[in-house]
């Protein structure tokens, strides 16, 4: 297994207690994703984010093709962290931490950090650089629009 690792974060002009609000709601990523990737909360928990929850998702990864993706959340400190990992869906292996940090009473440094595998290494790779790639560059560089459209900068 061949892991790779993404990276990302955004100071947002709203206090911790407002981001992990907003974060911490499964719904909201749909709000964030981009459309054309034509994602649907489809199921499971959609409470706030706790240890154990299960959240079922649906997503285009080409034209006319969808993937089931489901994910756990494994941990959580509220206010300053939670992760979630793959349980099934397009990835060999997915584990995304998402951090949260009061950078001032008024700003929150939230931070991405993705450690993913792809299935059938090593014929991966052009699919890693061609396609999975751009798509992370793609979708999280959405989410820091939409984030700042909303939060204001």
């Amino acid at each position: 297994m061949h892991l790779r690792e993404f990276r990302q974060s955004q100071v947002l002009p709203i206090p911790l207690e407002q981001a992990w609000a907003f974060f911490s709601n499964p719904a909201n990523l749909n709000e964030i994703t981009p459309p054309d990737m034509r994602f649907q909360t489809l199921g499971g928990d959609l409470g706030p984010v706790h240890p154990g929850q299960l959240i079922w998702y649906r997503l285009q990864l080409a034209p006319f093709i969808y993937r089931t993706w489901v994910t756990e959340i494994k941990q959580v400190v509220p206010r300053e962290y939670f992760l979630d990992e793959q349980r099934f869906g397009p990835y060999k292996l997915w584990h995304h931490r998402h951090s949260f940090r009061a950078v001032s009473e008024t700003h929150t440094e939230v931070s991405d950090h993705v450690v993913y595998a792809l299935p059938f290494w090593p014929f991966s790779e052009i699919a890693h650089a061609m396609y999975v790639q751009p798509m992370h560059e793609k979708v999280f560089r959405y989410r820091q629009q939409e984030l700042l459209k909303r939060f204001g900068n």
